[in-house]
Parts: structure tokens; C-alpha cells; sequence
């Protein structure tokens, strides 16, 4: 059951600072299409992400990279169309904003225009300072997203956790102070130990929100087919399953393929 201590009509990056202070966690999922962002804003999460996961769960590729500006923009209109509630935030793609800071400005106003979603998310510290403080000097909310960067990680090669040595914990922490100096409203952490978690969740000011970062996060992220099980073979220790569907489905599909074959469906009560 929901604590919340202020019932939020609509989620804005100002309400995410407000949760942090009060002490409220924050709830964030991924959504990709219309039907799914309706469900998901309808059960009050906080923040939908148009995540670049959709490279691997609606595309099937094998890592985030491949995903395009142009698809981004698809699925975040998709997305918007459904929300009434929830802040919708939308990753910036590989390879549309690290290099150049112009760029990357030209990249979140598509989206923001595009889409006409509420703000973007980046990866990265340091690297791409100048990126970023284009991106918030037109006026555009950013996320920060530290730890395991999934759009690096042929760099490291390995999705293992991240941060478990001093000199990459303390490179984090004052990445994360960076962004929050820079002016982000938020950063995610992902997969790095909870003690770190905790340690940066205290220091900074901006709501911090795990995933696989552990209990000391000021909100948590999943992935929404990961949540629901439309996924089985993705099995990290942070994940907890809520549903089956990849088995619910499959099972009310072979009954409709048997009804189907077996004249079953349609009945005369199912025909005009």
C-alpha cells in the first residue's frame, strides 16, 4: 500500500525533489507503446521511462546501442498519448549526444518537440559535462544515470556490478555531485553496491533511483516485461518477478490455437 504523503495530479521534476525531502519512495517503470503506458499510469506509478531498453525488449537486440533517434521519438509519442499523471522521461539514444554538445542539444529537442515528453535522461559523469549543461541551458530537465551505463558497455565489456572498487566508488560520487551542481533533477544508479547507494542518496540533494543499487535508493526502476515476467530468460539478483506472463500468455495462446483448430472458436454466440 502506497505511503505517500501528498497525492501528486500530475508529476513534475519539482514533486521528485519534494518525495526526496518528505521521505516518500519514488516508483518508476519502463513503457514503450499506448496500451502499456495507460496501465502503467493509471496504477500511479511516478515516472514512466522511455527507456533505450526497448532496443532489447520490443526490438531483440542484443544490447541498447542499436536503437535510433527516430524510434525513440516513435515510442515516446506512443507513450505520451497515454499519460495523464506520470512524469515521462526519455532516454537520449547512443551516439546522439556524447561526442557533441550542439548535438545533444539538437537531440533533446527533438524529443521534447517530437514527442512531447517531460524530460531526458543521459548516461554518463564528467565525459559529457558539456552536454549536458547545453541540454538544461535550453530549459530541458535532465536525468543523470551512473554505475553500469549499459550504452558503454562494450568499454567495460561486462554487465557485472560496477563501483565495487574505491577509485571507481569515488569517481561515482562526484559524478553524482557533478550532475546535481550541472542542475539534474534526478539520477538513476544502477547495479553498484547499496552502501554506495546510500552514501551518494546522502549526499546529494536530487532524488537518486536504483536499479539493482538496493534499498537505499530515494526511488527504484524496472524494466515493465521484466516486472511482469514477459521476459524469462534475464534472471539478475535485483529483479523480482510480479507476474509470469510469458507463461499466462503463451498458455491462452495454445488455447486459442487448439479452440481455432478445433472449430471450438468462433461459437454461434461469437458470429453475426
Amino acid at each position: 500500500m502506497s505511503i505517500s504523503k501528498k497525492e501528486f495530479k500530475r508529476v513534475t521534476v519539482k514533486s521528485l525533489i519534494e518525495m526526496k525531502k518528505q521521505g516518500e519512495k519514488i516508483s518508476m517503470l519502463t513503457a514503450y507503446d499506448y496500451s502499456m503506458a495507460k496501465i502503467v499510469d493509471d496504477a500511479k506509478v511516478d515516472v514512466i521511462l522511455v527507456g533505450d531498453s526497448a532496443s532489447n525488449v520490443m526490438a531483440g537486440h542484443e544490447t541498447t546501442l542499436p536503437i535510433t533517434l527516430d524510434q525513440m521519438i516513435y515510442h515516446a509519442s506512443s507513450v505520451i498519448r497515454a499519460v495523464n499523471r506520470a512524469l515521462v522521461v526519455v532516454d537520449l539514444p547512443f551516439g546522439s549526444y556524447q561526442s557533441d554538445p550542439k548535438e545533444a542539444l539538437r537531440s533533446a529537442i527533438r524529443i521534447m518537440k517530437e514527442s512531447g515528453a517531460h524530460a531526458v535522461k543521459v548516461e554518463g559523469g564528467i565525459e559529457i559535462k558539456e552536454s549536458v549543461k547545453r541540454i538544461l541551458n535550453a530549459g530541458i530537465p535532465v536525468m543523470g544515470h551512473l554505475g553500469l551505463t549499459p550504452q558503454a558497455i562494450y568499454k567495460f565489456g561486462t554487465y557485472t556490478v560496477r563501483a565495487k572498487e574505491k577509485n571507481e566508488a569515488e569517481k561515482l560520487l562526484e559524478d553524482a555531485e557533478l550532475l546535481e551542481k550541472l542542475g539534474c533533477f534526478a539520477v538513476v544508479l544502477e547495479k553498484i553496491p547499496a552502501l554506495l547507494t546510500k552514501k551518494v542518496s546522502e549526499k546529494i540533494s536530487i532524488p537518486t533511483i536504483g536499479i539493482g543499487g538496493g534499498k537505499f535508493a530515494d526511488g527504484q526502476v524496472l524494466v515493465i516485461h521484466d516486472l511482469l515476467g514477459m521476459t524469462h530468460e534475464f534472471n539478475p539478483r535485483f529483479l523480482r518477478r510480479y507476474m509470469n506472463l510469458y507463461e499466462d500468455m503463451g498458455n491462452a495462446i495454445s488455447r486459442y490455437v487448439s479452440d481455432v483448430k478445433s472449430q471450438d472458436f468462433p461459437s454461434d454466440d461469437e458470429q453475426y
